[in-house]
């Protein structure tokens, strides 16, 4: 079957010179930066640890900001909130919504602060760029299943993997504590729960 990977997103902007510095100033790797005149000019930038890249410029989009639902996925909400802040970005609470499936239109049925059973999927805020669209955190750490190919698990980026690692050696050091002795067999038992939770399958204890 044919794989359709989403590479790039298009957004409209009105000043691309403050669109790539807003972008940039987040940390966001500049790709590319080409034009052939007045008329025509395309910037890209990529997300830190994303596949996907998004582009902006001039005569590349017909439409007109702002847009909503541009979607950043983060393993730690708060922690991406606060890196977001400190570069300036104005950036929302950390909110949930009051049904716990997936945040609302406009601010209907938010609640404040993260969600309550910390669940995947659950926990959000966002941001603004500086031509009013917006972009949305929303926290995963651990993929429903159906979300990820258990037989070709794969990463993105270095930083993807670093990432799971983490997340491996906190729920191992949980593990050790709770068998209350030292685990020998630890890269064992990372690569099984580094593949459960990419799999969305249940993750070892």
């Amino acid at each position: 079957m044919t794989q359709f990977k989403l590479e790039v997103v298009v957004i409209p902007v009105f000043d691309v010179d403050r669109a790539k510095l807003f972008y940039e100033s987040l940390g966001w790797r500049l790709d590319a930066d080409f034009s052939t005149g007045d008329d025509f000019r395309v910037v890209q930038v990529t997300p830190t640890g994303s596949p996907t890249a998004i582009i902006f410029g001039t005569g590349v989009s017909a439409g007109t900001p702002p847009v909503d639902g541009l979607l950043l996925v983060v393993s730690d909400i708060e922690a991406a909130r606060a890196e977001l802040a400190a570069t300036g970005a104005d950036v929302s609470e950390v909110f949930h919504d009051a049904g716990g499936v997936f945040h609302r239109a406009g601010t209907q049925g938010r609640v404040s602060g993260p969600d309550p059973e910390g669940r995947s999927y659950s926990s959000f805020a966002s941001f603004t760029d500086p031509d009013g669209n917006v972009w949305w955190l929303q926290e995963i750490t651990s993929r429903l299943p159906g979300r990820i190919d258990s037989a070709a698990t794969s990463f993105d980026s270095a930083t993807d993997v670093a990432e799971a690692l983490r997340r491996a050696a906190a729920a191992h050091g949980e593990h050790e504590a709770r068998t209350g002795e030292e685990d020998a067999n630890w890269p064992d038992w990372y690569a099984e729960y580094i593949v459960a939770e990419q799999a969305g399958t249940e993750l070892p204890l």
